[in-house]
């Protein structure tokens, strides 16, 4: 058994299709094939179910691709650890980041860190946070930009930086009077509002939903998005309240601008720098985690 051969059938897996996985490991398709029933005869069982249209893994397969993706980034995890301890200044970063807070977070850093780190490559991977938090135990992003609560407990992590959360409400809206007073307003008084949340998933959904239930109510819900901008746009033409971090209130020059408000107590949201449990944090890694720190820093920021 080769390590080449774990590589082409986890990529299998992931792609249900053998066209497109050979076209990912730059090899010929019948090359391909060639080494899966290579490795199918040498441990005796079968990795896949194969039709005209598809490929599905076995019991079998599901096993061993589990099996597969640990040993395979157990290897990974190795090379990294090597090419720091040799000094060696190329290197390949992929961090997951949720797509608001990314687009808020990362045009500050990315720049600083390439500046800093010009020999560093860094992909980013954009996803639901739910779906990063998969990613980065299965190793598929080293890093990656969440909130807490973490949906995993057994992730590791490493506050960066920490923000208020506010309420926003459309511009016809009661409330809306109390910006000239600059007033706080206790999450107490939203108790028969409408609520317009992110959908299942969200790592800000949960903190929503936290923030109503501890001031003694559930919210209720008229509407869920996937997108913060989308929550905004919604409260603005006056289909509900929401609370929104932030960094990410819209500004009242947009279109479709919610008046913002600060809350009492001023709840806050910490964003994080999520890991696999006992990983090896390259040097790379590292990197990010400091220039995050440093850009986000009240006085860098100021």
């Amino acid at each position: 058994m080769e390590l080449r051969q774990l590589l082409y059938t986890v990529q299998i897996a992931q792609e249900k299709n053998f066209s497109r996985a050979a076209e990912k490991l730059h090899i010929a398709q019948p090359s391909l094939s060639q080494q899966l029933s290579k490795l199918e005869k040498e441990i005796g069982v079968l990795l896949f179910q194969r039709s005209t249209n598809s490929v599905e893994l076995t019991h079998a397969g599901a096993v061993f691709v589990e099996k597969a993706q640990k040993i395979l980034d157990l290897v990974d995890q190795l090379h990294k650890e090597m090419d720091d301890i040799a000094q060696m200044r190329k290197g390949r970063l992929t961090v997951g980041s949720l797509p608001i807070t990314g687009a808020h977070i990362l045009p500050l850093v990315l720049p600083a860190y390439r500046s800093r780190y010009p020999e560093i490559d860094v992909t980013l991977v954009e996803e639901s946070t739910a779906r990063l938090e998969q990613l980065t135990l299965a190793g598929q992003t080293e890093i990656s930009l969440l909130t807490l609560p973490l949906l995993d407990a057994t992730l590791d992590f490493e506050p960066v930086f920490e923000e208020n959360i506010v309420l926003a409400v459309p511009p016809g809206h009661r409330l809306a009077a109390e910006v000239s007073t600059g007033r706080e307003i206790a999450v107490e008084e939203l108790e028969h509002e409408p609520f317009i949340v992110l959908k299942k998933g969200q790592g800000f959904r949960h903190i929503s939903l936290e923030l109503c239930r501890k001031a003694g109510f559930e919210p209720r819900i008229v509407f869920e998005s996937s997108n913060i901008e989308t929550v905004q746009s919604l409260v603005a033409t006056g289909m509900g309240i929401a609370f929104v971090p932030s960094m990410i209130a819209r500004a009242e020059w947009s279109r479709f601008a919610p008046t913002i408000l600060p809350l009492a107590g001023k709840p806050s949201r910490q964003i994080v720098v999520a890991y696999k449990h006992g990983r090896y944090l390259s040097k790379a890694a590292r990197a990010f985690i400091a220039t995050v720190r440093d850009v986000l820093s009240p006085g860098a920021r100021a």
